[in-house]
């Protein structure tokens, strides 16, 4: 372990990360072949929960090891994160020593899964916890704290993983690369996982049991079949070694030779920012929950759910589903009302403080999915109703709400009535024969390929209902709590950013509505309607191609979500990475990660402020980090400035510049996101469209 002398020492994180962004070590056969016993995954570090009236910062590292070895030893240090935070008497930090408790929570085979328990107290500055598993101190082996009056900085991803026939020879670069090259300035303190950690689709290629079922051309047979146990173990393997793979070593394979590929940058960030994750269908596999009710309800179908969530719940929470304590009462879960229908466990949604004024609600919308239903209302209920508790505690300025599924998003109904008509049988079935179209219908239930995405979006017309009475109490909840929500999204493979405001009239007003506009384009933090979904993905996948932003572009309207709220997109993207014009100004093609950082943090942090490049006060127009665009009466009122305030947050996204350069360097786009600075008991839904209250 260092000491006291060495322990402000950095070392440049392209000396340690640059020959580790991407690789073909490995890339053809297992990592996990002829791997001596010892530790194969791990350390993955997650964040629990932050108690502020205990002052009480928790989290859990994840080691998994091979065969009959020792159970590892794991020593940390904590001390103050940064020289300047010294008193001016002191020549060293106080360093903490200890040594994180161990359990052995689960075992499969020739693996021990282990869990070890941090517990550190906040302090008046950020610390810093550095940990050697063995005795071994890799550079990695460090995270950080925040000070108990300092909200998280924090990173939000989704879609880390490709899709099975995507190229990767094409990408050199890495976003992980990118992430821990900003983190050694920043200190991120937490990774919001939005879902799709794993890429699990190729359980249809690796594991033949399930292979043979869904080969299987008897619609009957097929239906009726039973999950064997020796299908189940078959199953288990596939995720185990799956998890192993690609949370150990960043290693994963497609369907072809050229989709294989190492991210070895991945692993590294595990061990070095605690991760909060949710659920969603590539952890299991591609529209799990989105088709037919008769094809989910097959035995192997729900066997399938069964055994990715087991594996989910291991590696993602550190938690067996075996485990009463750890599955049933830890503080951060919310648990929904009732089992899901396929999976047969009830959702568990997380939720925590990310600092004294912040804090994040994941809501697992997996679990409980249907074709016809997202989750339950009594589900609903429950996570409203630790929402209120929490809010009574102590004051909140902002709510991070993780919805994997991007909410507010272009319609694309008009696909869905089409991919889902009688008249495309005849082509359906000769896709299937392989006559025509090959790849046209899946290989589940023989719908459209792209119907599952359709089906799985909030605005498809099998959820629009839902969609809307969650976004009606979640305005409720703002503007009576005055707190301001942010909802963090992935899914889409691209980058955007959605908006709910206050209706803008545009013809036909009174000086009152004037008054009312002026208020709303000039004092958005006091909108009590304003709420952004900043839309993040993918931080591995490919992109979609052009013509699908400009497609997503054509549908971007001005929808009305009822009388006194308008919903759009904000046209962020106006300029490429290169400075170029863009048409496609809301949606933007690229590999791609964002951060949510606090205004008092970019102004202190010294990195920070050398980039964006404002003050307190400053009204900044959503656009490149450190370009400034004026207004004046002829701007579009999509153009809204905002205002960067005290109590406010700085959303980024950051996006790739060149897939072919291992240097993997990024263009930010940011919006500031002000506090909410007003309040409002009753808000008026007179007018939504598609709701049901009852």
């Amino acid at each position: 372990m260092s000491d006291a002398s060495t322990w402000f020492n950095e070392v440049d994180p392209r000396e340690l990360y640059a020959d580790k962004v991407i690789g073909c070590d490995g890339c053809g056969d297992s990592p996990l072949n002829g791997k001596k016993d010892g530790i194969v995954c791990g350390p993955i570090l997650r964040l629990i929960n932050v108690d502020y009236e205990k002052n009480l910062y928790r989290g859990s590292m994840l080691i998994v090891t091979k065969g009959e070895v020792a159970e590892p030893k794991v020593e940390f240090q904590v001390g103050q994160s940064e020289e300047k935070n010294l008193g001016s008497e002191s020549k060293h930090p106080n360093l903490e020593t200890g040594q994180f408790v161990a359990t052995k929570f689960y075992s499969e085979s020739d693996y021990s899964f282990y869990r070890y328990a941090i517990e550190i107290e906040l302090d008046s500055v950020e610390r810093m916890c550095k940990y050697s598993i063995d005795g071994k101190l890799e550079p990695q082996y460090r995270f950080f704290i925040p000070s108990q009056t300092t909200n998280f900085n924090t990173i939000s991803v989704s879609c880390n993983g490709f899709s099975l026939s995507v190229d990767t020879t094409k990408f050199k670069g890495s976003m992980w690369y990118d992430i821990l090259r900003k983190h050694a300035n920043v200190h991120y303190h937490v990774i919001l996982g939005g879902g799709d950690q794993i890429y699990s689709d190729s359980i249809k290629l690796y594991c033949e049991s399930f292979q043979n079922w869904l080969k299987t051309s008897d619609p009957i047979k097929k239906y009726s079949t039973k999950c064997s146990p020796e299908m189940r173990s078959d199953m288990d393997q596939f995720y185990l070694k799956e998890y192993l793979e690609w949370f150990g070593y960043g290693h994963w394979k497609g369907s072809t030779e050229n989709s294989r590929t190492t991210q070895r940058c991945f692993p590294i960030a595990m061990s070095t920012i605690p991760s909060i994750n949710m659920f969603d269908d590539h952890d299991i596999i591609d529209g799990y929950g989105s088709y037919s009710h008769k094809f989910m309800f097959t035995d192997v179908f729900k066997s399938v759910g069964k055994s990715a969530y087991k594996y989910y719940m291991l590696f993602q929470h550190h938690t067996s589903i075996e485990e009463p304590e750890a599955y049933n009462k830890e503080k951060c879960w919310v648990i929904g009302a009732q089992p899901g229908a396929y999976i047969g466990e009830k959702s568990h949604s997380v939720y925590t403080r990310l600092g004294p004024t912040m804090a994040v609600l994941g809501i697992d919308c997996r679990t409980e999915r249907k074709l016809t239903e997202i989750c339950s209302k009594k589900t609903y209920d429950i996570l409203f109703d630790k929402l209120a508790q929490d809010a009574k505690l102590g004051k909140l300025d902002h709510l991070l709400l993780m919805l994997g599924v991007p909410i507010a998003y272009p319609r694309l109904v008009w696909l869905e009535y089409i991919f889902s008509s009688k008249f495309l049988f005849i082509f359906k079935w000769l896709s299937k024969k392989g006559i025509l179209a090959k790849g046209l219908v899946n290989e589940f239930n023989g719908d459209v390929e792209l119907l599952d995405d359709l089906n799985d979006h909030w605005c498809a017309h099998y959820h629009k209902k839902e969609r809307n009475y969650l976004l009606a109490r979640l305005q409720d909840f703002s503007a009576k709590q005055g707190i301001r929500v942010t909802i963090l999204s992935g899914d889409v493979h691209l980058a955007s950013v959605g908006r709910f405001k206050s209706k803008v009239h545009t013809h036909h007003i009174t000086s009152a509505k004037v008054d009312q506009d002026k208020k709303v384009l000039n004092e958005p933090e006091k909108d009590v309607r304003l709420m952004l979904n900043v839309i993040s993905s993918a931080v591995v996948n490919t992109p979609p191609p052009d013509q699908m932003a400009k497609l997503l572009q054509k549908r971007v309207k001005n929808h009305h979500f009822d009388a006194s709220t308008d919903e759009d997109s904000v046209p962020i993207f106006t300029t490429d990475v290169d400075g170029e014009n863009r048409s496609s100004n809301a949606f933007m093609n690229r590999r791609n990660w964002s951060d949510i950082i606090p205004v008092t943090t970019v102004l202190k942090n010294k990195y920070l402020n050398d980039q964006y490049k404002f003050e307190i006060g400053d009204k900044i127009v959503p656009g490149r980090v450190g370009i400034k665009t004026q207004i004046d009466e002829k701007t579009n009122i999509g153009h809204i400035p905002y205002p960067v305030t005290e109590k406010g947050i700085i959303a980024t996204i950051h996006i790739e510049k060149d897939t072919s350069s291992a240097e993997s360097e990024t263009v930010g786009y940011t919006i500031p996101i002000p506090e909410l600075q007003a309040t409002e008991e009753n808000l008026s839904h007179a007018g939504i469209k598609h709701l049901d209250l009852a």
